[in-house]
C-alpha cells in the first residue's frame, strides 16, 4: 500500500456512516447524527427542500444565464439537481470528498448519472478549484462543506476562498452555507472578506442558524431594489424558489436609507 493509498484509507475511515430518515414525505440525510444535511420532498425530487438552500440560490438574482454552476459539498444534491433541470445550457459539476455521498446521492436523491452537462467529482475541493485550469471558468459556485459533527466548514481558510475567488469569473458569485450563531462564523467571514475584498454580504439566519454568505467577483456591483425585486420576480415565476424573501433579506442588513445593493 502506497502513501496515497494510505491517505485514502484513513480519509474513508473518518468518514462518518450515512443515515436516512423520512417524516410527513421529505427524506433527509444524516451523517451519523441528528444533524440534517440534505432533504428531498419524495414528490417533487429536483426541488428545493430546505430554507438555507434555497437562499443559497440567490446567486439568481445577480447572474441569471449561467453557463458553469458548480457545488462544492454534495449531500442530498438539491443544489445540483435543481440547476442540472432548471439551467439546461448550462454545465453542473459538484465536488464531494465521500464515495458513500455521491452513492448515496444516486440512489435514495434521484442524482441523474453524468452526462456532457453535470459531472459530479470525487474529491477534495480545496485541491479541485485549485487546480489553474480551472480558473475563471465558474458564473455561480456554491460552498456547502460540513463534516459529520456539522459544527463548522471544513475548508475556511483566506487560502482556500481565495481560490474560491480565482476560479470565478468576471462577473460571478459565490454563495456559502455558514452558521452564524457559531465562532466558526466569524472565522469565515472574515476570510471571505480578506479574499473577495469585502465584496460581500451575510443574509440574516435561516433554518436552525444557517446564514448564508454571498461575495461577488468582477464589475462594481450596482443593483436598485426595484431592479432585484424584477428579477426576484422572474425567479418565482420561473420556480417555486421564494426569491421575493431574499431581496427582503438583503434590504434588512442594509442601511435604511439605502437604494440597493452597491459593492
Amino acid at each position: 500500500m502506497n502513501r496515497s493509498q494510505r491517505g485514502q484509507q484513513r480519509r474513508r475511515q473518518r468518514q462518518a456512516p450515512l443515515t436516512f430518515s423520512e417524516e410527513a414525505g421529505v427524506r433527509y440525510l444524516h451523517f451519523g447524527t441528528e444533524w440534517i444535511q440534505g432533504a428531498m420532498n419524495l414528490s417533487r425530487p429536483f426541488a428545493i427542500e430546505l430554507e438555507y438552500a434555497q437562499q443559497m440560490m440567490a446567486t439568481w438574482l445577480f447572474i441569471d444565464a449561467p453557463e458553469h454552476i458548480m457545488q462544492l459539498g454534495l449531500g442530498a444534491a438539491s443544489l445540483t439537481k435543481f440547476c442540472y433541470r432548471a439551467f439546461p445550457h448550462a454545465r453542473v459539476t459538484a465536488v464531494e470528498l465521500s464515495d458513500e455521498v455521491i452513492a448515496a446521492a444516486r440512489s435514495m436523491f434521484r442524482l441523474p448519472p453524468n452526462d456532457h452537462r453535470l459531472d459530479v467529482i470525487e474529491g477534495d475541493a480545496a485541491r479541485v478549484i485549485a487546480e489553474p485550469g480551472r480558473r475563471g471558468t465558474v458564473d455561480w459556485l456554491q460552498v456547502d462543506l460540513y463534516d459529520a459533527t456539522a459544527r463548522g466548514p471544513v475548508h475556511d481558510s483566506a487560502v482556500f476562498y481565495g481560490d474560491c475567488f480565482r476560479l470565478l469569473r468576471q462577473p460571478g458569485v459565490m454563495s456559502v452555507n455558514l452558521f452564524g450563531d457559531h465562532p466558526s462564523f466569524e472565522r469565515n467571514w472574515r476570510a471571505i472578506c480578506y479574499a473577495f475584498d469585502n465584496r460581500a454580504l451575510a443574509l440574516p439566519e435561516v433554518h436552525e442558524g444557517n446564514r448564508v454568505v454571498l461575495a461577488f467577483r468582477g464589475p462594481p456591483l450596482a443593483a436598485s431594489w426595484t431592479t432585484l425585486y424584477a428579477a426576484a420576480e422572474e425567479i418565482e415565476n420561473r420556480s417555486r424558489l421564494p426569491a421575493a424573501k431574499w431581496v427582503s433579506a438583503m434590504r434588512s442588513i442594509t442601511k435604511p436609507k439605502a437604494q440597493g445593493v452597491f459593492l
